[in-house]
């Protein structure tokens, strides 16, 4: 592979020194861009588009052709390790992810097989292998995951919750059963991002997009613990030990602390918290990946700069962020608004790097 030319992100994941703060979106490669969904509709379906390794390329680099992005991420889904352990994932238009077969006791979780991720997934590390190539060098690959608890939540409610009632029932009624499919899980995922990795991810990411619905005591008990799981079994591998880990519960702004306790290189930081406050918290243990509300890229191009501006402020000086949003951006999203988010990154992070 050809030597990377821009390694600013991996240099701030590392917490070296780098000369402006890098920046890559959530959901970078997405429907507010006109071209991902006319790749979307060629390919007529969300799941055929995930699968085809041409099509995911293609829209995996739409944002990079428009952007002076800092890294690329796999244009994929996290719910690709349920698919491959036979629940019938599909999608519901207006309703998005289902499952035909929830996991729902502790017999449909006694009846759950490790799957053979390559053997199950091949799409999955054929795009990581292909967008290598495609990138040539010019910004690293981000390969991810969905945490255990975020990929239970969805195995076990059938699809999307508003609240939750199902798996979070189960944790009071049956918890040996929601621990046996989490660590599972826990050993599935850290086998996927493995394989990633042998592909040729460059960087990983953990996403933890349920872990706020949880009480403290749940959120300890059920996803931080899984966590650390994924997080010690991947610096057991040769394929994953040297890659920056990257860890993201959106609502997690109580328990950053003890999240940046588990061995990963950064941590996501939803748009609730103040990234100067998290790097106290945190004690510089980790890099901080974040955090602008994805509602700011609404408002006009002036105010985009200040808010920016206001977060590299809170951070301050020094390495160890990467600049991102608080969640994913939203498909009703100006891309000319992402444009003056990209460009002012750059501009104004410059002194805090002098």
């Amino acid at each position: 592979m050809p030597p990377l030319r821009n390694d600013r992100l991996l240099r701030a994941l590392r917490r070296e020194p780098v000369d402006r703060t890098p920046v890559w979106i959530m959901r970078q490669a997405g429907r507010y861009l006109p071209e991902y969904r006319a790749t979307r509709e060629r390919a007529g379906s969300f799941l055929n588009l995930m699968r085809s390794p041409e099509l995911a390329t293609e829209v995996t680099l739409q944002p990079l052709a428009r952007f002076d992005l800092d890294a690329a991420i796999l244009f994929s889904d996290i719910l690709t390790i349920p698919d491959a352990l036979g629940l019938g994932l599909h999608f519901v238009e207006g309703e998005g992810p289902r499952f035909a077969r929830p996991v729902r006791s502790r017999a449909d979780i006694d009846a759950l097989r490790p799957p053979d991720i390559e053997r199950a997934l091949p799409y999955v590390f054929d795009t990581v292998r292909m967008l290598r190539r495609e990138l040539a060098g010019r910004v690293p690959l981000i390969g991810f995951a969905g945490s255990p608890w975020t990929l239970a939540c969805y195995m076990v409610e059938g699809g999307g919750s508003d609240d939750f009632r199902l798996i979070k029932g189960l944790s009071y009624t049956d918890p040996a059963a929601l621990h046996r499919l989490l660590a599972l899980l826990a050993e599935s995922v850290a086998d996927y991002l493995t394989a990633q990795a042998a592909a040729g991810a460059q960087a990983l990411m953990l996403f933890d997009t349920w872990g706020g619905v949880l009480s403290t005591p749940g959120y300890r008990e059920f996803s931080l613990a899984y966590q650390a799981r994924v997080t010690e079994l991947l610096k057991s591998r040769p394929a994953t030990r040297q890659l920056p880990l990257i860890v993201f519960t959106k609502g997690a702004g109580r328990w950053l602390a003890e999240q940046a306790q588990i061995g990963c290189a950064a941590l996501g930081v939803d748009w609730t918290q103040e990234l100067g406050d998290v790097r106290q918290a945190t004690g510089g243990r980790v890099a901080l990946q974040g955090n602008l509300d994805p509602i700011a890229l609404f408002g006009p191009p002036e105010r985009i700069r200040a808010e920016v501006a206001r977060i590299l402020q809170s951070y301050g000086a020094g390495p160890g962020h990467v600049f991102n949003l608080g969640h994913g951006v939203l498909q009703q999203t100006d891309p000319d608004h992402v444009a003056v988010l990209v460009d002012a990154v750059h501009e104004l992070s410059a002194p805090y790097h002098a």
